[in-house]
């Protein structure tokens, strides 16, 4: 395979599963590149990456994950990477999948691939709340874009070249995943799923805490709200169309 392909690992205090995460990606995919962002974390997640002499990126401070990985693909334009993608650093996401995630990509079928545990509905399926909001942020998405993505919380996923330049400049900050989608989609991207596996966390804690996930559920509802209409905004001025009053629109 002649493509460049960069495994973006966004960390945030995984001292726990980080050199697991790294150890089975050098071991199962030697072949890729990877990266990991060190999220300004406060646990020995970058003494661990020093000591394990790995590949990564120090954030002096916390960026959150919309952060952490819109580095990692400033990073892969920069260094002319063909394909990025991104894969979490607490240990959910199995290496098993890469090769699968890549070939749509590889195919010219897709733009962005995003790997669903909801596809085959093997492996970790996450706690009954977070899959029914899940269910609902899905509906969402289909409702406003007209695209059906099952998995829209799903941070294993990859992209080609075109969508690590429109990512590197442009990428949600916080809780991104279903909103990247939007975006990808308002872009016109070919975005398709493929069935994957996931764990559970093996250590370390999750930051969605029960009253996060309120908030999370709010904050992504009016960021895709405001993703789409915005979108539309832009390719009404970028078309000429008329606008709602009829003088017609302003570059």
């Amino acid at each position: 395979m002649r493509e460049k392909v960069l495994v973006i690992i966004p960390a945030y205090n995984e001292a726990e599963n980080i050199v697991d995460v790294v150890a089975n990606m050098k071991e199962q995919a030697p072949q890729y590149d990877y990266l990991v962002v060190n999220d300004g974390s406060s646990d020995d997640t970058l003494k661990l990456c020093c000591r394990e002499h790995f590949e990564y990126l120090d954030l002096s401070i916390n960026l959150g994950i919309g952060g952490a990985v819109q580095a990692g693909y400033v990073y892969a334009r920069r260094n002319g990477y063909d394909i990025a993608v991104q894969m979490d650093g607490d240990g959910q996401h199995d290496i098993a999948y890469l090769d699968r995630l890549l070939q749509p990509i590889l195919r010219g079928e897709a733009d962005v691939v995003i790997g669903s545990r909801f596809i085959e509905k093997e492996g970790f399926q996450s706690s009954p709340g977070r899959r029914l909001g899940i269910a609902l942020l899905s509906g969402l998405i289909r409702l406003t874009t007209g695209h059906r993505i099952m998995d829209v919380t799903s941070g294993y996923r990859a992209v080609n070249r075109m969508f690590i330049d429109i990512y590197s400049r442009d990428y949600p900050m916080d809780y991104p995943e279903p909103e990247a989608i939007v975006t990808a989609i308002m872009h016109r991207g070919r975005v398709s799923e493929v069935p994957v596996q996931m764990r559970a966390r093996t250590g370390g804690a999750s930051s969605i805490t029960f009253k996060r996930s309120i908030y999370y559920m709010i904050k992504v509802t009016l960021a895709i709200l405001i993703c789409r209409v915005s979108y539309g905004v832009r390719r009404v001025r970028r078309t000429g169309a008329p606008s709602p009053d009829g003088k017609g629109a302003e570059e």
